[in-house]
C-alpha cells in the first residue's frame, strides 16, 4: 500500500499526466468520430447490404488514442530516470518488483479511467453521426447502445487494450531506461507490423502476421460482425496483447532488479 500510495501521488501531482489523460479521451473519441462521419452507404449496393461494423468503426479513434496511453506508460518510470529520483523511490522502497507492480497499478486504473471517458465519448458520438450517414434501425444497424452485448464487449475491451498498451510501455519503459527510445519501440512494435501485412502479398502470411502482431490481434476485440471470418477471435486477440505486456513487464523487472538504479 505505500509504495501504491507513492507512486499514485507521484502520478496525479504532475501536470502532464492530466494533459496526457485529456489526450488520451480527447483522440479517442475525437478521430472516431471524424472516421464515424466521414463513412455513408453511398458506396453500398444499398443501406442494407453495407454490412459495416458500426461499433468498430465508432471506436476506431483508439488506433491514435493509443499514443497518449504509450506516453504515459513510459513516463511514469522514464521520468524518474530522467530526472535521477528514482534512486530515491528505490531507497524508500526497496523491494523493485513492489516499485513495478505499484506503476503498472497505477497506470493502468489511469488509463483504464481515461479509456472508458473517451470510448463511451466515442460511442455516443457515433450514435448521433451513424443515422445521418444512413446507418439507421431501418437498414439494419440499431443505435449504438453500451449495453447491447456485442458494443459492450467491443467498448469494454477497447478500454482493455489501452490499459494493455500501456502496460506494455512501462515494461519497455523500464527495461529501456531512455524515455525517447522507449516511446519509439513501443509505436513501432504497435504500427510496423500492420504496415508490413498490408505490403504482404500471401493472404497465408497476412493472416500470421494479424494473429501475432499486438495491435492487430488485439484490437481484433473491436469486431462485432463476421467473427468467423476474422484471422483471430476477440478475446484471444486480447490475449495476444496481454502476452506482450506481460513479457515487457518481466522483462523490465528482471533488469530493474538486476541493474543499480
Amino acid at each position: 500500500m505505500k509504495a501504491l500510495h507513492a507512486e499514485w501521488t507521484k502520478l496525479r501531482t504532475l501536470p502532464s499526466t492530466w494533459w496526457v489523460l485529456a489526450a488520451l479521451a480527447g483522440l479517442t473519441a475525437a478521430v472516431g468520430a471524424a472516421v464515424t462521419g466521414s463513412v455513408d452507404t453511398a458506396h453500398c449496393p444499398s443501406p442494407a447490404g453495407c454490412l459495416e461494423d458500426t461499433p468498430k468503426l465508432a471506436l476506431s479513434g483508439v488506433q491514435i488514442g493509443q499514443v497518449p496511453a504509450v506516453v504515459l506508460g513510459v513516463l511514469a518510470v522514464g521520468g524518474e530516470y530522467a530526472t535521477g529520483t528514482i534512486a530515491a523511490t528505490l531507497a524508500a522502497v526497496p523491494r523493485r518488483a513492489a516499485v513495478l507492480a505499484a506503476k503498472a497499478a497505477v497506470v493502468a486504473g489511469a488509463v483504464a479511467a481515461a479509456g472508458t471517458a473517451g470510448v463511451l465519448a466515442s460511442l455516443a458520438a457515433g450514435r448521433g453521426l451513424l443515422p445521418g450517414g444512413g446507418f439507421t434501425a431501418a437498414n439494419g444497424y440499431p443505435p449504438l447502445s453500451p449495453l447491447d452485448g456485442p458494443t459492450a464487449r467491443a467498448a469494454a475491451g477497447t478500454v482493455l487494450y489501452l490499459v494493455l498498451v500501456a502496460l506494455l510501455a512501462l515494461g519497455v519503459g523500464t527495461a529501456l531506461r531512455e524515455q525517447a527510445a522507449a516511446i519509439t519501440a513501443v509505436l513501432a512494435l504497435l504500427w510496423i507490423v500492420p504496415v508490413v501485412t498490408r505490403l504482404a502479398a500471401n493472404p497465408a502470411w497476412q493472416d500470421r502476421l494479424e494473429k501475432a502482431a499486438p495491435m492487430p490481434a488485439g484490437l481484433a476485440v473491436q469486431a462485432t460482425r463476421n467473427l468467423d471470418l476474422l484471422p483471430i477471435g476477440p478475446w484471444q486477440g486480447l490475449g495476444v496483447l496481454a502476452g506482450y505486456a506481460a513479457a515487457a513487464l518481466l522483462a523490465g523487472g528482471a533488469l530493474l532488479a538486476a541493474r543499480d538504479a
